[in-house]
């Protein structure tokens, strides 16, 4: 996709910013990494949740781009919510009854390592 965008006639200053926004690396970001170390996830109401704050809305946004890769090589996608700098998520499986099971906590995991810069 990124090749794609850079080839364009017509690419101007949104692609740089949907490509800037997709090449995110959190590693490089020590105040995203601060701020959600102290945020676990919690189970409650048959959902592992937990939310994650970041820079600003093109960090979060990244963030969720990221997650949304990894739910689709999962096949098991959250629930999830983004105002301006905060995402929420919400993790159950569905076929289960909508409780946690080890698929949400694989999935939990994978989306721990991409606050600390873990390739997943």
């Amino acid at each position: 996709m990124v090749s794609v965008l850079r080839n364009r006639h017509h690419v101007g200053a949104p692609a740089d910013i949907i490509l800037s926004a997709l090449s995110l690396n959190l590693r490089d970001h020590s105040e995203v990494i601060g701020q959600n170390a102290n945020r676990m996830w919690e189970e409650k109401d048959n959902q592992l949740t937990r939310e994650f704050m970041f820079t600003d809305f093109s960090e979060a946004f990244a963030f969720m781009t990221r997650v949304a890769l990894i739910a689709e090589k999962m096949d098991h996608h959250p629930w999830w919510s983004n105002v301006y700098n905060k995402v929420t998520i919400r993790l159950s499986t569905h076929d289960a009854g909508n409780t946690v099971t080890e698929k949400d906590q694989k999935m939990a995991a994978a989306i721990d390592k991409l606050i600390v810069g873990e390739v997943w």
